[in-house]
Protein backbone atom coordinates (compact mmCIF):
# COMPACT_ATOMS: atom_id res chain seq x y z
CA UNK A 1 0.00 0.00 0.00
CA UNK A 2 2.86 2.40 0.85
CA UNK A 3 4.67 1.72 -2.43
CA UNK A 4 1.51 2.17 -4.53
CA UNK A 5 0.37 5.27 -2.64
CA UNK A 6 3.80 6.92 -2.93
CA UNK A 7 3.82 6.25 -6.67
CA UNK A 8 0.29 7.60 -7.14
CA UNK A 9 1.04 10.64 -5.00
CA UNK A 10 4.12 11.46 -7.08
CA UNK A 11 2.20 10.86 -10.28
CA UNK A 12 -1.00 12.75 -9.43
CA UNK A 13 -0.27 14.57 -6.17
CA UNK A 14 -0.10 18.12 -7.53
CA UNK A 15 -3.11 17.56 -9.80
CA UNK A 16 -5.10 16.19 -6.85
CA UNK A 17 -4.15 19.16 -4.67
CA UNK A 18 -5.19 21.57 -7.41
CA UNK A 19 -8.46 19.69 -7.87
CA UNK A 20 -9.18 19.85 -4.14
CA UNK A 21 -8.70 23.62 -4.19
CA UNK A 22 -10.52 24.15 -7.48
CA UNK A 23 -13.62 22.03 -6.98
CA UNK A 24 -14.21 22.44 -3.25
CA UNK A 25 -16.76 25.24 -3.23
CA UNK A 26 -19.55 23.65 -1.18
CA UNK A 27 -19.65 20.75 1.29
CA UNK A 28 -21.24 18.53 -1.39
CA UNK A 29 -18.61 19.31 -4.05
CA UNK A 30 -15.92 18.89 -1.36
CA UNK A 31 -17.29 15.45 -0.44
CA UNK A 32 -17.29 14.32 -4.08
CA UNK A 33 -13.80 15.72 -4.67
CA UNK A 34 -12.51 14.16 -1.44
CA UNK A 35 -13.94 10.76 -2.37
CA UNK A 36 -12.52 10.81 -5.90
CA UNK A 37 -9.13 12.10 -4.73
CA UNK A 38 -8.86 9.37 -2.08
CA UNK A 39 -9.90 6.71 -4.61
CA UNK A 40 -7.10 7.87 -6.93
CA UNK A 41 -4.43 8.28 -4.23
CA UNK A 42 -5.59 5.15 -2.36
CA UNK A 43 -5.00 7.01 0.91
CA UNK A 44 -7.57 8.87 2.96
CA UNK A 45 -4.73 10.15 5.17
CA UNK A 46 -3.09 11.87 2.18
CA UNK A 47 -6.36 13.62 1.34
CA UNK A 48 -7.23 14.69 4.87
CA UNK A 49 -3.69 15.87 5.65
CA UNK A 50 -3.83 17.96 2.45
CA UNK A 51 -7.10 19.49 3.67
CA UNK A 52 -5.51 20.28 7.05
CA UNK A 53 -2.59 21.94 5.24
CA UNK A 54 -4.87 24.00 2.99
CA UNK A 55 -6.81 25.36 5.95
CA UNK A 56 -3.60 26.02 7.87
CA UNK A 57 -2.23 28.03 4.94
CA UNK A 58 -5.55 29.92 4.60
CA UNK A 59 -6.00 28.57 1.07
CA UNK A 60 -9.34 27.06 2.09
CA UNK A 61 -11.92 27.94 4.73
CA UNK A 62 -12.56 25.41 7.48
CA UNK A 63 -16.25 24.74 6.57
CA UNK A 64 -15.23 24.05 2.95
CA UNK A 65 -12.67 21.48 4.09
CA UNK A 66 -15.32 19.52 6.00
CA UNK A 67 -16.72 18.14 2.75
CA UNK A 68 -13.29 16.71 1.88
CA UNK A 69 -13.09 15.07 5.32
CA UNK A 70 -16.51 13.49 4.85
CA UNK A 71 -15.80 12.25 1.31
CA UNK A 72 -12.35 10.83 2.02
CA UNK A 73 -13.84 7.96 4.02
CA UNK A 74 -15.96 6.88 1.05
CA UNK A 75 -13.00 6.99 -1.35
CA UNK A 76 -10.87 4.77 0.86
CA UNK A 77 -13.36 1.88 0.49
CA UNK A 78 -12.22 1.40 -3.13
CA UNK A 79 -9.19 -0.55 -1.88
CA UNK A 80 -11.46 -3.09 -0.24
CA UNK A 81 -13.39 -3.62 -3.46
CA UNK A 82 -10.13 -4.18 -5.38
CA UNK A 83 -8.93 -6.74 -2.86
CA UNK A 84 -12.29 -8.55 -2.58
CA UNK A 85 -12.98 -8.76 -6.32
CA UNK A 86 -9.53 -9.05 -7.89
CA UNK A 87 -7.57 -10.54 -5.00
CA UNK A 88 -9.98 -13.28 -3.93
CA UNK A 89 -12.25 -13.86 -6.93
CA UNK A 90 -9.63 -13.64 -9.69
CA UNK A 91 -6.57 -14.67 -7.58
CA UNK A 92 -4.07 -12.43 -9.35
CA UNK A 93 -1.09 -13.27 -7.09
CA UNK A 94 0.85 -15.09 -9.85
CA UNK A 95 -0.58 -13.25 -12.86
CA UNK A 96 0.68 -9.85 -11.63
CA UNK A 97 4.35 -10.90 -11.37
CA UNK A 98 5.14 -9.64 -14.91
CA UNK A 99 3.30 -6.41 -14.02
CA UNK A 100 5.56 -5.94 -10.99
CA UNK A 101 8.62 -6.67 -13.15
CA UNK A 102 7.59 -3.98 -15.67
CA UNK A 103 6.90 -1.55 -12.84
CA UNK A 104 10.34 -2.15 -11.30
CA UNK A 105 12.06 -1.65 -14.68
CA UNK A 106 10.21 1.65 -15.18
CA UNK A 107 11.13 2.75 -11.66
CA UNK A 108 14.81 1.90 -12.09
CA UNK A 109 15.47 3.02 -15.67
CA UNK A 110 13.18 5.99 -16.27
CA UNK A 111 12.54 9.37 -14.72
CA UNK A 112 9.67 11.68 -13.88
CA UNK A 113 6.10 10.59 -14.45
CA UNK A 114 7.12 7.33 -16.10
CA UNK A 115 9.15 6.31 -13.03
CA UNK A 116 6.25 7.27 -10.74
CA UNK A 117 3.92 5.18 -12.92
CA UNK A 118 6.27 2.23 -12.56
CA UNK A 119 6.34 2.64 -8.78
CA UNK A 120 2.53 2.75 -8.61
CA UNK A 121 2.27 -0.26 -10.95
CA UNK A 122 4.74 -2.30 -8.88
CA UNK A 123 2.89 -1.41 -5.68
CA UNK A 124 -0.44 -2.39 -7.23
CA UNK A 125 0.96 -5.79 -8.19
CA UNK A 126 2.65 -6.40 -4.84
CA UNK A 127 -0.71 -5.91 -3.09
CA UNK A 128 -2.07 -9.02 -4.80
CA UNK A 129 1.11 -10.99 -4.16
CA UNK A 130 0.70 -9.98 -0.53
CA UNK A 131 -2.94 -11.10 -0.53
CA UNK A 132 -1.87 -14.53 -1.86
CA UNK A 133 0.88 -14.86 0.76
CA UNK A 134 -1.55 -13.83 3.53
CA UNK A 135 -4.07 -16.40 2.30
CA UNK A 136 -1.42 -19.14 2.43
CA UNK A 137 -0.41 -18.03 5.89
CA UNK A 138 -4.01 -17.94 7.10
CA UNK A 139 -4.66 -21.41 5.63
CA UNK A 140 -1.92 -22.85 7.82
CA UNK A 141 -3.69 -21.41 10.88
CA UNK A 142 -6.95 -23.20 10.12
CA UNK A 143 -8.14 -24.90 13.26
CA UNK A 144 -5.55 -23.05 15.38
CA UNK A 145 -6.85 -19.47 15.03
CA UNK A 146 -10.65 -19.47 15.09
CA UNK A 147 -13.35 -16.89 15.82
CA UNK A 148 -13.66 -18.42 19.30
CA UNK A 149 -10.29 -17.07 20.49
CA UNK A 150 -11.30 -13.48 19.72
CA UNK A 151 -13.67 -11.47 21.96
CA UNK A 152 -17.21 -12.84 21.99
CA UNK A 153 -19.89 -11.30 19.79
CA UNK A 154 -21.23 -8.99 22.50
CA UNK A 155 -21.25 -5.21 22.69
CA UNK A 156 -18.18 -5.29 24.90
CA UNK A 157 -16.51 -7.79 22.57
CA UNK A 158 -17.23 -5.59 19.56
CA UNK A 159 -15.77 -2.57 21.35
CA UNK A 160 -12.63 -4.59 22.08
CA UNK A 161 -12.37 -5.49 18.39
CA UNK A 162 -12.83 -1.82 17.44
CA UNK A 163 -9.91 -1.00 19.75
CA UNK A 164 -7.88 -3.76 18.09
CA UNK A 165 -8.70 -2.28 14.66
CA UNK A 166 -7.52 1.15 15.84
CA UNK A 167 -4.28 -0.43 17.09
CA UNK A 168 -3.70 -2.17 13.73
CA UNK A 169 -4.05 1.14 11.89
CA UNK A 170 -1.75 2.90 14.34
CA UNK A 171 0.92 0.27 13.64
CA UNK A 172 0.48 -0.01 9.87
CA UNK A 173 -0.41 3.68 9.31
CA UNK A 174 -2.81 2.44 6.63
CA UNK A 175 -6.44 1.54 7.21
CA UNK A 176 -6.52 0.05 3.70
CA UNK A 177 -3.78 -2.45 4.61
CA UNK A 178 -5.70 -3.33 7.76
CA UNK A 179 -8.92 -3.84 5.81
CA UNK A 180 -7.08 -6.12 3.37
CA UNK A 181 -5.78 -8.20 6.31
CA UNK A 182 -9.28 -8.39 7.81
CA UNK A 183 -10.69 -9.49 4.45
CA UNK A 184 -8.06 -12.20 4.18
CA UNK A 185 -8.78 -13.48 7.69
CA UNK A 186 -12.50 -13.49 6.93
CA UNK A 187 -11.94 -15.32 3.63
CA UNK A 188 -9.88 -17.95 5.46
CA UNK A 189 -12.55 -18.35 8.17
CA UNK A 190 -10.29 -17.35 11.08
CA UNK A 191 -12.78 -14.59 11.99
CA UNK A 192 -16.50 -14.28 11.35
CA UNK A 193 -18.37 -11.42 9.66
CA UNK A 194 -19.40 -9.63 12.88
CA UNK A 195 -15.82 -9.65 14.16
CA UNK A 196 -14.44 -8.44 10.81
CA UNK A 197 -17.02 -5.63 10.70
CA UNK A 198 -15.98 -4.40 14.17
CA UNK A 199 -12.30 -4.52 13.16
CA UNK A 200 -12.96 -2.49 10.01
CA UNK A 201 -14.86 0.12 12.03
CA UNK A 202 -11.84 0.44 14.32
CA UNK A 203 -9.52 0.80 11.34
CA UNK A 204 -11.68 3.64 10.01
CA UNK A 205 -11.41 5.43 13.36
CA UNK A 206 -7.67 4.72 13.57
CA UNK A 207 -6.96 6.46 10.29
CA UNK A 208 -7.75 9.81 11.96
CA UNK A 209 -4.48 9.72 13.89
CA UNK A 210 -2.43 10.95 10.90
CA UNK A 211 -4.66 14.00 10.39
CA UNK A 212 -4.60 14.64 14.15
CA UNK A 213 -0.79 14.60 14.19
CA UNK A 214 -0.76 17.03 11.25
CA UNK A 215 -2.49 19.63 13.47
CA UNK A 216 0.36 19.81 15.98
CA UNK A 217 1.78 23.32 15.90
CA UNK A 218 -0.77 24.31 13.25
CA UNK A 219 -3.18 27.23 13.10
CA UNK A 220 -6.64 27.21 14.68
CA UNK A 221 -8.13 26.36 11.27
CA UNK A 222 -5.77 23.41 10.85
CA UNK A 223 -6.60 22.14 14.35
CA UNK A 224 -10.32 22.42 13.66
CA UNK A 225 -9.96 20.44 10.43
CA UNK A 226 -7.93 17.66 12.05
CA UNK A 227 -10.18 17.43 15.11
CA UNK A 228 -13.30 17.39 12.92
CA UNK A 229 -11.90 14.30 11.16
CA UNK A 230 -11.50 12.55 14.52
CA UNK A 231 -14.98 13.51 15.78
CA UNK A 232 -16.68 12.71 12.48
CA UNK A 233 -15.07 9.25 12.28
CA UNK A 234 -16.02 8.54 15.90
CA UNK A 235 -19.62 9.47 15.10
CA UNK A 236 -19.58 7.36 11.92
CA UNK A 237 -18.03 4.45 13.82
CA UNK A 238 -20.77 4.63 16.45
CA UNK A 239 -23.45 4.54 13.75
CA UNK A 240 -21.62 1.62 12.06
CA UNK A 241 -21.60 -0.42 15.27
CA UNK A 242 -25.37 -0.01 15.50
CA UNK A 243 -25.69 -1.04 11.83
CA UNK A 244 -23.95 -4.43 12.01
CA UNK A 245 -27.01 -6.45 13.02
CA UNK A 246 -29.49 -4.61 10.71
CA UNK A 247 -27.04 -5.01 7.80
CA UNK A 248 -26.70 -8.78 8.40
CA UNK A 249 -30.48 -9.11 8.69
CA UNK A 250 -31.07 -7.16 5.45
CA UNK A 251 -28.43 -9.19 3.56
CA UNK A 252 -29.85 -12.52 4.74
CA UNK A 253 -33.38 -11.36 3.96
CA UNK A 254 -32.47 -10.52 0.38
CA UNK A 255 -30.27 -13.60 -0.21
CA UNK A 256 -30.52 -16.26 2.48
CA UNK A 257 -27.22 -18.01 3.18
CA UNK A 258 -25.15 -15.84 0.84
CA UNK A 259 -23.45 -13.88 3.63
CA UNK A 260 -21.22 -16.80 4.60
CA UNK A 261 -20.44 -17.68 0.96
CA UNK A 262 -19.61 -14.07 0.00
CA UNK A 263 -18.48 -12.75 3.38
CA UNK A 264 -15.63 -10.65 1.97
CA UNK A 265 -17.95 -8.93 -0.54
CA UNK A 266 -20.47 -8.34 2.26
CA UNK A 267 -17.74 -6.80 4.45
CA UNK A 268 -16.65 -4.36 1.73
CA UNK A 269 -20.31 -3.53 1.07
CA UNK A 270 -20.80 -2.86 4.80
CA UNK A 271 -17.69 -0.64 4.84
CA UNK A 272 -18.99 1.37 1.88
CA UNK A 273 -22.54 1.52 3.24
CA UNK A 274 -21.77 2.98 6.65
CA UNK A 275 -19.30 5.51 5.23
CA UNK A 276 -21.73 6.63 2.53
CA UNK A 277 -24.54 6.81 5.07
CA UNK A 278 -22.30 8.89 7.33
CA UNK A 279 -21.70 11.41 4.55
CA UNK A 280 -25.40 11.60 3.71
CA UNK A 281 -26.28 12.25 7.36
CA UNK A 282 -23.48 14.77 7.96
CA UNK A 283 -23.71 16.94 4.82
CA UNK A 284 -27.02 18.68 5.69
CA UNK A 285 -25.57 19.59 9.10
CA UNK A 286 -22.16 20.80 7.88
CA UNK A 287 -22.69 24.36 9.10
CA UNK A 288 -23.80 23.24 12.57
CA UNK A 289 -20.96 20.73 12.72
CA UNK A 290 -18.51 23.52 11.86
CA UNK A 291 -20.01 25.67 14.64
CA UNK A 292 -19.62 22.79 17.11
CA UNK A 293 -15.95 22.32 16.20
CA UNK A 294 -15.42 26.10 16.42
CA UNK A 295 -16.71 26.05 19.98
CA UNK A 296 -14.48 23.10 20.85
CA UNK A 297 -11.45 24.86 19.30
CA UNK A 298 -12.05 28.59 19.90
CA UNK A 299 -10.18 31.25 17.99
CA UNK A 300 -7.13 32.56 19.78
CA UNK A 301 -6.37 35.80 18.03
CA UNK A 302 -2.75 36.93 17.72
CA UNK A 303 -1.89 40.40 18.99
CA UNK A 304 -2.13 41.95 15.56
CA UNK A 305 -5.74 40.80 15.10
CA UNK A 306 -7.56 43.00 17.61
CA UNK A 307 -11.05 44.41 17.43
CA UNK A 308 -11.06 48.20 17.44
CA UNK A 309 -13.69 49.90 19.61
CA UNK A 310 -16.04 51.85 17.35
CA UNK A 311 -17.40 53.68 20.43
CA UNK A 312 -14.13 55.60 20.67
CA UNK A 313 -14.97 57.52 17.50
CA UNK A 314 -16.60 60.11 19.75
CA UNK A 315 -13.11 60.78 21.14
CA UNK A 316 -10.75 60.98 18.12
CA UNK A 317 -7.63 61.21 20.25
CA UNK A 318 -8.44 57.95 22.04
CA UNK A 319 -9.43 56.30 18.76
CA UNK A 320 -6.08 57.28 17.25
CA UNK A 321 -4.23 55.91 20.28
CA UNK A 322 -6.01 52.56 20.03
CA UNK A 323 -5.37 52.39 16.27
CA UNK A 324 -1.70 53.22 16.83
CA UNK A 325 -1.31 50.41 19.38
CA UNK A 326 -2.84 47.91 16.95
CA UNK A 327 -0.66 49.21 14.08
CA UNK A 328 2.42 48.70 16.25
CA UNK A 329 1.49 45.03 16.78
CA UNK A 330 0.83 44.57 13.06
CA UNK A 331 4.09 46.27 12.13
CA UNK A 332 6.02 44.07 14.55
CA UNK A 333 4.42 40.94 13.03
CA UNK A 334 5.31 42.12 9.50
CA UNK A 335 8.92 42.84 10.45
CA UNK A 336 9.32 39.49 12.21
CA UNK A 337 8.03 37.83 9.03
CA UNK A 338 10.69 39.71 7.04
CA UNK A 339 13.34 38.47 9.45
CA UNK A 340 12.06 34.90 9.12
CA UNK A 341 12.33 34.88 5.31
CA UNK A 342 15.74 36.61 5.22
CA UNK A 343 17.61 35.12 8.17
CA UNK A 344 18.97 31.63 7.60
CA UNK A 345 19.25 30.81 11.34
CA UNK A 346 15.54 30.72 12.18
CA UNK A 347 15.34 34.24 13.57
CA UNK A 348 11.99 36.00 13.31
CA UNK A 349 8.55 34.44 13.05
CA UNK A 350 6.41 33.78 9.99
CA UNK A 351 2.80 34.94 10.13
CA UNK A 352 -0.34 34.13 8.20
CA UNK A 353 -0.06 36.88 5.57
CA UNK A 354 -3.70 36.63 4.51
CA UNK A 355 -4.82 37.01 8.13
CA UNK A 356 -2.44 39.94 8.62
CA UNK A 357 -3.74 41.58 5.44
CA UNK A 358 -7.29 41.39 6.78
CA UNK A 359 -6.14 42.94 10.06
CA UNK A 360 -4.37 45.81 8.26
CA UNK A 361 -7.47 46.40 6.14
CA UNK A 362 -9.61 46.60 9.28
CA UNK A 363 -7.43 49.21 10.94
CA UNK A 364 -7.31 51.13 7.63
CA UNK A 365 -11.12 51.19 7.56
CA UNK A 366 -11.15 52.30 11.22
CA UNK A 367 -8.70 55.15 10.53
CA UNK A 368 -10.84 56.27 7.57
CA UNK A 369 -13.74 56.89 9.97
CA UNK A 370 -11.72 59.28 12.14
CA UNK A 371 -12.43 62.83 10.97
CA UNK A 372 -10.81 65.91 12.51
CA UNK A 373 -11.85 69.51 11.92
CA UNK A 374 -8.76 71.16 13.40
CA UNK A 375 -5.95 70.71 10.87
CA UNK A 376 -3.50 72.51 13.13
CA UNK A 377 -3.60 69.99 15.98
CA UNK A 378 -1.15 67.29 16.93
CA UNK A 379 -3.92 64.73 16.43
CA UNK A 380 -4.26 65.85 12.81
CA UNK A 381 -0.56 65.34 12.27
CA UNK A 382 -0.74 61.96 13.96
CA UNK A 383 -3.67 60.91 11.75
CA UNK A 384 -1.77 61.84 8.58
CA UNK A 385 1.38 60.05 9.74
CA UNK A 386 -0.59 56.89 10.58
CA UNK A 387 -2.23 56.94 7.14
CA UNK A 388 1.25 57.19 5.57
CA UNK A 389 2.45 54.35 7.83
CA UNK A 390 -0.44 52.10 6.81
CA UNK A 391 0.11 52.85 3.13
CA UNK A 392 3.75 51.73 3.32
CA UNK A 393 2.80 48.72 5.46
CA UNK A 394 0.36 47.65 2.75
CA UNK A 395 3.10 47.88 0.13
CA UNK A 396 5.63 46.11 2.38
CA UNK A 397 3.03 43.39 2.88
CA UNK A 398 2.75 43.08 -0.91
CA UNK A 399 6.53 42.64 -1.13
CA UNK A 400 6.29 39.81 1.40
CA UNK A 401 3.43 38.23 -0.57
CA UNK A 402 5.39 38.21 -3.81
CA UNK A 403 6.94 34.96 -4.97
CA UNK A 404 9.36 34.17 -2.19
CA UNK A 405 12.05 33.06 -4.57
CA UNK A 406 13.33 36.67 -4.52
CA UNK A 407 13.61 36.53 -0.75
CA UNK A 408 15.31 33.12 -0.95
CA UNK A 409 17.86 34.45 -3.46
CA UNK A 410 18.38 37.54 -1.30
CA UNK A 411 18.94 35.28 1.70
CA UNK A 412 21.33 32.78 0.07
CA UNK A 413 23.18 34.46 -2.84
CA UNK A 414 26.71 35.36 -1.78
CA UNK A 415 26.66 38.42 -4.06
CA UNK A 416 23.77 39.90 -2.02
CA UNK A 417 24.94 39.21 1.52
CA UNK A 418 26.24 42.75 2.14
CA UNK A 419 22.97 44.32 0.96
CA UNK A 420 20.94 41.79 2.95
CA UNK A 421 22.81 42.69 6.14
CA UNK A 422 22.15 46.40 5.53
CA UNK A 423 18.45 45.70 5.04
CA UNK A 424 18.23 43.52 8.15
CA UNK A 425 20.02 46.18 10.17
CA UNK A 426 17.22 48.57 9.20
CA UNK A 427 14.56 45.99 10.12
CA UNK A 428 16.26 45.33 13.46
CA UNK A 429 16.47 49.07 14.10
CA UNK A 430 12.76 49.57 13.46
CA UNK A 431 11.92 46.66 15.77
CA UNK A 432 14.18 48.23 18.41
CA UNK A 433 12.35 51.54 17.94
CA UNK A 434 9.02 49.79 18.52
CA UNK A 435 10.38 48.02 21.59
CA UNK A 436 12.30 50.86 23.25
CA UNK A 437 10.80 53.97 21.60
CA UNK A 438 14.30 54.98 20.47
CA UNK A 439 12.98 56.66 17.34
CA UNK A 440 15.59 59.32 16.57
CA UNK A 441 18.42 56.78 16.24
CA UNK A 442 16.25 54.31 14.32
CA UNK A 443 15.06 56.91 11.78
CA UNK A 444 18.58 58.21 11.12
CA UNK A 445 20.03 54.71 10.74
CA UNK A 446 17.38 53.45 8.31
CA UNK A 447 17.73 56.59 6.17
CA UNK A 448 21.49 56.09 5.90
CA UNK A 449 21.07 52.39 5.12
CA UNK A 450 18.65 53.10 2.28
CA UNK A 451 21.07 55.65 0.84
CA UNK A 452 23.84 53.03 0.87
CA UNK A 453 21.62 50.43 -0.79
CA UNK A 454 20.49 52.93 -3.47
CA UNK A 455 24.03 54.11 -4.22
CA UNK A 456 25.40 50.59 -4.51
CA UNK A 457 22.71 49.44 -6.98
CA UNK A 458 24.40 50.92 -10.08
CA UNK A 459 27.83 49.36 -9.38
CA UNK A 460 26.16 46.05 -8.49
CA UNK A 461 24.22 45.99 -11.77
CA UNK A 462 27.39 46.78 -13.72
CA UNK A 463 29.26 43.96 -11.91
CA UNK A 464 26.51 41.44 -12.74
CA UNK A 465 26.50 42.46 -16.42
CA UNK A 466 30.28 42.07 -16.59
CA UNK A 467 30.05 38.57 -15.10
CA UNK A 468 27.52 37.67 -17.78
CA UNK A 469 29.97 38.95 -20.37
CA UNK A 470 32.75 36.80 -18.93
CA UNK A 471 30.49 33.72 -18.89
CA UNK A 472 30.49 33.45 -15.10
CA UNK A 473 26.70 33.91 -15.02
CA UNK A 474 24.03 33.17 -17.57
CA UNK A 475 21.25 35.68 -18.32
CA UNK A 476 18.71 33.84 -16.19
CA UNK A 477 20.99 33.84 -13.14
CA UNK A 478 21.76 37.51 -13.63
CA UNK A 479 18.06 38.37 -13.92
CA UNK A 480 17.29 36.56 -10.67
CA UNK A 481 20.09 38.41 -8.86
CA UNK A 482 18.96 41.81 -10.15
CA UNK A 483 15.30 41.11 -9.31
CA UNK A 484 16.24 40.09 -5.77
CA UNK A 485 18.43 43.21 -5.44
CA UNK A 486 15.57 45.48 -6.61
CA UNK A 487 13.23 43.67 -4.20
CA UNK A 488 15.56 44.48 -1.30
CA UNK A 489 15.77 48.12 -2.41
CA UNK A 490 11.97 48.47 -2.41
CA UNK A 491 11.69 46.74 0.96
CA UNK A 492 14.36 49.01 2.48
CA UNK A 493 12.53 52.13 1.23
CA UNK A 494 9.25 51.00 2.80
CA UNK A 495 11.03 50.16 6.07
CA UNK A 496 12.62 53.62 6.16
CA UNK A 497 9.34 55.41 5.35
CA UNK A 498 7.42 53.41 7.94
CA UNK A 499 10.12 54.24 10.49
CA UNK A 500 9.87 57.95 9.74
CA UNK A 501 6.08 58.23 9.70
CA UNK A 502 5.42 56.02 12.71
CA UNK A 503 8.12 57.86 14.69
CA UNK A 504 6.40 61.18 13.87
CA UNK A 505 3.02 59.73 14.87
CA UNK A 506 4.51 58.60 18.19
CA UNK A 507 6.08 62.02 18.85
CA UNK A 508 2.80 63.79 18.08
CA UNK A 509 0.91 61.42 20.36
CA UNK A 510 3.02 62.71 23.28
CA UNK A 511 1.95 66.33 22.68
CA UNK A 512 -1.16 68.05 23.97
CA UNK A 513 -4.12 67.87 21.55
CA UNK A 514 -3.90 71.47 20.43
CA UNK A 515 -0.13 71.55 19.88
CA UNK A 516 1.30 70.78 16.46
CA UNK A 517 4.79 69.41 15.78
Amino acid sequence: MIVMTDGLRTLAGSAIRNALLRFTRTPVSGAVTGAVSTAILQSSSATTVAAVGFVGASLMAFPEALGIIFGANVGTTITGWLVATLGFKLKLGTVVLPVIFVGVLLRLFSKGRLAASGYALAGFGVIFVGITVMQEGMASLEGIVTPDILPADTWMGRLQLVALGILVTLITQSSSAGVAAALTALFAGTINFHQAAALVIGMDVGTTVTAFLATIGGSVGAKRTGYSHVIYNLMTGTVALLLINPFVWAWETIALGSLVKNAEIALVAFHTTFNTLGVMIALPFTRRFAQLISRIVPERLPEYVQKLDIQLMAHPGLALTEAQIVIAHQLKALLLHLQAILYADGKGRRVNLRELQGAIDEVHAYIDKIHLSDETSADWERLIELIHTLDHMQRLHERCEEDEYRAVIARDAKELQETKLLLLTGVDGLLDGLEHQNWTTAVNETRKLVEKIEKSYGPFRHMVVERVGRGELDVQQATRLLEARRWMLRVSRHVAQINKHFANATLNAAKPTGEKE
